[in-house]
């Protein structure tokens, strides 16, 4: 179980510059969402920072790059979209990237490198966050190999974190 070595709040203003440089990656308007004087936490983890507005993990900081949490629903439902088929299921929610012949289909555009959100066929549930290894247009030709590289997902350490601070 992963673990979290160090919590602390922001103060105020570097909490407006974490909020607005996080605006600008996730393309939403967190003021708006979180109100003016949002209280936010930074949780330091083996793995990345997780930053928790207002009680609620809303991403994750790996390396120089923030991630939505599954659990944001502002910020994943404007995120493209890579439908697989149920029998890609248990594999993306065991850590597999998605292969080409798991896609059902792709909504939305994107470049390679883009953050997509992987969801199943059926009830369009968010399964996974994951990074395009190509461009949308090429990933819609494509029958054969990896296409999207699974960062977070149902049941990985960040979500079991995630579910352990919500308690």
């Amino acid at each position: 179980m992963p673990t979290i070595t160090h919590r602390h709040q922001l103060k105020l203003k570097v909490a407006k510059a974490l909020l607005k440089k996080m605006e600008e990656a996730l393309n939403l308007n967190l003021s708006y969402i979180f109100g003016d004087k949002p209280r936010i936490e930074v949780a330091k983890t083996s793995f990345g920072n997780l930053i928790i507005v207002n009680g609620r993990a809303i991403a994750i900081k790996l390396d120089e790059e923030t991630i939505p949490t599954l659990i944001f629903s502002q910020a994943i439902s404007k995120l493209p979209k890579v439908i697989v088929d149920m029998g890609a299921i248990p594999h993306i929610c065991n850590g597999a990237d998605v292969m080409a012949p798991g896609i059902v289909r792709v909504e939305g555009e994107f470049g390679e490198g883009a953050i997509t959100l992987i969801v199943d066929e059926r009830y369009g549930k968010p399964l996974a966050i994951g990074r395009a290894l190509m461009d949308s247009d090429r990933l819609r030709m494509i029958k054969r190999g990896r296409v999207v590289k699974n960062i977070h997902y149902v049941g990985d350490k960040i979500w079991r974190l995630i579910k352990e601070i919500s308690r």
